[in-house]
């Protein structure tokens, strides 16, 4: 029997947390292969349903990584961030599933190694919780490659709105 290994979708901002996954890879950081990263132009473009559609398609967990906060480049993006994966959080809870399976992390865009660290964070943390309820048996690739691909064609336009409450 395979060892399991959670399946994590990680909402990363464009100017700092993405490119803290970039400087990660380009310093061959060793870090699981289990996290596939969708780009947002700034985390408070980042929906609670976008996470919650995540669980749905059978991801073990999400973690949203943006901006330090005070240096969001859209002022306040990742502060309305925060506050939406903290509302996932409490309807995770209400339906039963672990609230741990979500969590928000601030980058610059220097940290490569902290993103790395991040990743070992929420796998470790996932192994430990076991897979999501609804994780298919198999085959939850597919539905999340379609999902990224689909967020990312609606959330890269130039539209920036990211600051709506």
């Amino acid at each position: 029997m395979s060892k399991y290994e959670p399946l994590i979708l990680a909402f990363c901002c464009h100017y700092c947390a993405y490119a803290a996954a970039d400087l990660a890879g380009s310093m061959r950081l060793q870090y699981p292969n289990n996290v596939r990263v969708l780009k947002l132009p700034c985390t408070g473009k980042l929906e609670v349903n976008f996470i919650l559609a995540a669980f749905e398609r059978g991801v073990d967990g999400v973690f949203v990584a943006g901006c330090l906060e005070g240096g969001c480049h859209y002022l306040e993006g990742n502060l309305r961030a925060r506050r939406r994966v903290e509302r996932a959080k409490e309807i995770l809870s209400e339906i039963g599933l672990e609230p741990e399976r979500v969590d928000m992390f601030n980058l610059s865009s220097a940290q490569g190694p902290r993103f790395a660290e991040i990743v070992n964070e929420m796998t470790a943390r996932l192994t430990s919780l076991g897979p999501s309820p609804f994780r298919p048996a198999r085959g939850a690739e597919e539905p999340v490659r379609e999902m990224t691909e689909q967020a990312e064609a609606s959330l890269s336009g130039e539209n920036h709105d990211c600051c709506q409450s």
